[in-house]
Formats: structure tokens, sequence, C-alpha cells
């Protein structure tokens, strides 16, 4: 039985600090604490609030949207008593990297035969992927990669009709999801799906699709939520993604403690010392359980880390993904949201991939947030103030002169690890450590970088090991 008076600490007021709390306190469990080292919930669900026109808006600089097979952030919606019917509709376009709109989807523009022959075959390759992933690829669409590499599954599911259900099985094709995404594909003969799926995947933050294991990308775009992108039929929040967070942080017993940073973590036998730092000063907490959210590369930085720890933890890759939210001259901006899809090569690194037009009915005055990446294994990465400048000249060649940044970061993204380690079973080393020292680790890592995949992760979490 558990022990529900256990005191735990959750390092991180992210979605997947949030969510574990939440799902403790479903259990039962009462004496927990978050320390979060900002001043704000949400980690990269971060919806700032800027004036426009005299009315405030929100904007997003991180999470964006959800789908219907958003099944663990509903869980999190009904819990703080927010839903998604009131944020802005989705829209978009289409442009190369001289600034033109292109319509790279639509027959009826710019028609030509072999365009049309190329959009039946993807057509075509599209309905392959959704048979495969159903039969040869069965039990892919679950959370988490536990035993993918030895090609067994085992988590909660992620199918419709089947949703945060426990699944186990065996299927010994799993282990080609350790491939990079664009040799999955030539495998199956899908080569033309990657033109679909690099909308929502690369310019989105998530790395390019020749160093990225497949299982990512198809757990994160299962067939069903990559349909939900392609039709648009999306969820938004009105007050952003943030606000899912912040509202079920109030329902909290133990609201998030706000500017407390942890400095250091200390496991001697049966307990575990979390040195914490705030506006008065350092002091140590002693607690029975650690659940630690935020990147997992970064703790041996503060925490008394293993060998096997430190080994582990080494060999997760994150992308340094760049966005900034810009402001343009009196209607001169864009009135919709923009995908560049010859700027989603590695060989085109810092420049902008998309451009995100949040509100409508503010026209061509809406502030827009745009995105690049920096980084791609195997080359160099391209300085930040060049990916900046790079990022605003490629706005300009849409037509959009930037007038001025309202806000800009580069983020800590997609922490993953390499087709080698995820053929090596990285992940079953993870939670073979599970536990041990009575430390938990959660957050992106475990599943997957977007607020879906982290959120079922602590849910996992709790169902197993509490």
């Amino acid at each position: 039985m558990p022990d529900l008076k256990e005191r735990i600490c959750i390092i991180g007021g992210g979605p997947a600090g949030i969510s574990a709390a939440m799902y403790l306190q479903k259990k039962g469990y009462e004496n927990y604490v978050i320390y979060e080292k900002l001043n704000k919930i949400g980690g990269k669900s971060y919806s700032p609030k800027l004036k426009v026109n005299g009315e405030e808006r929100s904007f997003e600089t991180g999470a964006i949207m959800g789908a219907i097979t958003y099944h663990a952030v509903h869980e999190v919606e009904l819990f703080g008593g927010v839903g998604h019917d009131d944020g802005p509709n989705m829209r978009r376009m289409y442009r190369d990297s001289s600034g033109k709109e292109i319509f790279p989807f639509d027959i009826k523009k710019d028609f030509s035969v072999k365009k049309t022959l190329n959009l039946l075959k993807l057509k075509s390759q599209m309905k392959k992927l959704v048979k495969i992933m159903n039969t040869k690829y069965k039990g892919y669409d679950c959370y988490g990669h536990r035993g993918v590499a030895q090609g067994r599954y085992s988590g909660l599911s992620k199918e419709v009709g089947n949703a945060l259900e426990h699944i186990e099985g065996v299927n010994p094709n799993l282990k080609d999801l350790a491939l990079p995404f664009d040799q999955f594909c030539r495998l199956n003969g899908v080569e033309e799906v990657m033109k679909i799926w690099i909308g929502p995947y690369t310019s989105f933050g998530y790395g390019y699709f020749d160093e990225i294991p497949a299982a990512y990308v198809m757990k994160y775009l299962d067939t069903t939520t990559a349909i939900e992108f392609i039709n648009m039929r999306l969820w938004t929040w009105k007050d952003g993604t943030q606000s899912i967070y912040e509202a079920a942080n109030k329902k909290l017993l133990h609201p998030a403690k706000l500017n407390t940073e942890v400095v250091k973590v200390e496991r001697p036998e049966g307990k575990v010392l979390v040195t914490i730092k705030d506006k008065d000063g350092e002091r140590t907490e002693e607690f029975d359980k650690l659940i630690v959210t935020t990147p997992l590369d970064y703790f041996a930085n503060y925490a008394d880390a293993r060998e096997e720890e430190k080994e582990l933890f080494s060999k997760i890759i994150h992308e340094k993904y760049v966005d900034f939210i810009a402001k343009f001259p009196a209607d001169k901006g864009p009135t919709i949201s923009g995908y560049i899809f010859d700027n989603m090569t590695y060989q085109r690194l810092g420049h902008a991939m998309v451009y995100y037009h949040r509100w409508e009915d503010l026209g061509a005055n809406c502030p827009s947030t745009v995105y690049a990446l920096r980084n791609h294994m195997g080359s160099k990465d391209v300085p930040y103030d060049y990916t900046i400048n790079t990022m605003v000249k490629d706005m300009e060649l849409c037509g959009f002169p930037v007038e001025e940044r309202l806000y800009e970061q580069e983020t800590y993204y997609c922490p993953h690890v390499s087709p080698k380690d995820y053929a090596d079973g990285w992940y079953d080393k993870l939670e073979a450590m599970q536990g041990k020292q009575n430390t938990f680790y959660a957050g992106e890592i475990i599943s997957f970088g977007d607020m879906e995949d982290t959120c079922a992760a602590s849910k996992d979490l709790v169902e197993r090991f509490f």
C-alpha cells in the first residue's frame, strides 16, 4: 500500500511538474511541494500578454495548440476548470525562401500534371502509412518508449477510443522506430509523407528528419494527430497554453513555490535532502521521494548524481529553438500564419521556418511569433545573433518588415537521444533507474517534448510508482 503521508519534492513547475502534483493529489497524496526557479508557471507553455490597439491579448512563445488526442492535457484542463473552445482559429499559408506564396497541396493552384501526380502519390502514401502503423507497427501509439528498442511496447494508449489505458505487447517491428525518420520512411516506401510531417514537426522546433529517431516523430504525430493537424481541427486557448497550468496550479493543495531554485540534491540512505534558494536565502529540506521534471542533462550540475546517471544523461541532445514576437509598422504585418518550407532543412539553419499570426481580427496589425532552429546534429551551430538577423531578413522577404521585437528567446527544446542510443536501449536503462535513491524522472525526455506527452508521462509515472 502506498504511504500517502510521504513527503515528495517535485522540481519544476512546467506541465510535467504541475500535472505530476495533480495526479499525486488525485491519488490522495497531500504532502508534496513544487519548486520552480522562475517567476511563472508553465515552463515553455509561456503566453505573454501584450497590448495591441489598447487591448491586452495573449501571445504564444512555446506551445500553441492541441487536438482531440491531447487526452492528458484535457485532464489538466478539467482539473483547473478551463476549456479550449474560446481560442483563436488556426489558419496558414505557404511560402518559398524568396517569400513568394506557394500552393504545395492545392491541385487547382499552379496546376501542372507533375504536381497532380505528386499529390496523388502523397495521398496514396498517406493511406499506406496509416495502414502500416496500425498493423506492422501495432503498439507504436502509446506514450513513452519503454521496450521499443527490444521490440515491445508498454505504456498508456494514445488511441481516441482507448485513451490513457495501459497497453502492452510484443512487436519486433517496433525496433525500426529507432531509425532516423527519413530512413524509416524510405524503408516503408512512404517518403512523400515527410512533406506533410515536416510542417508541424521541424518548423515547431523538433529537429530534422535525418537526425531524429522515427519513434519521436510518430509518437508525437501519430496518424490521428497528424490528420487533425492537416485538417486544422485544433485546440487553442484564449489566454494561451500557459493558462492551463496556471489554472491547475491554483487548484493544487500546494501551489508551486515560484522564484525558488534547487541548488543542491543529496540522497543519503533512505532520504532526499534538497537545498533551495529563494528570497529568504538558502535552506535544506528533507523529503522521502524526489520527482525531477527539469532537464536531466543538467541534473549532475546540482545533484549527487551517480555515475550511471551522469553517463546516461550525458547522451541527451536538445534543440536550440529561437523565437521572437515581431511587431510590424501599421498595416504592414501578415494576416495569416505562414510556413516557409524551403527553410526547414539543416542547410538553412537560422532561417525563419514559420511565423504564427494568432488573432485574425487584428489583421495586418497583429504581432506574430517567428521561429527558427540553429543546431543540427553533425553541423556547426549558427550564432544566435546571426539567427535573429536572418529571421528578420526572411520576414522582410515575405513583405513584413519587423519594426520591433517585443520578446525574444532561445529555448531548451525537444530533449531526445540519437538513433544509435535509442537502438541501444537508452529508455530501458532509464526505466531501470526509476526509483533508485528514491528518485523518479519525468519531464519531456520521458516521452516527447510537447505538453501532451509530457503530462501523460507524469500520469504514467504516478500510476506506476506511487
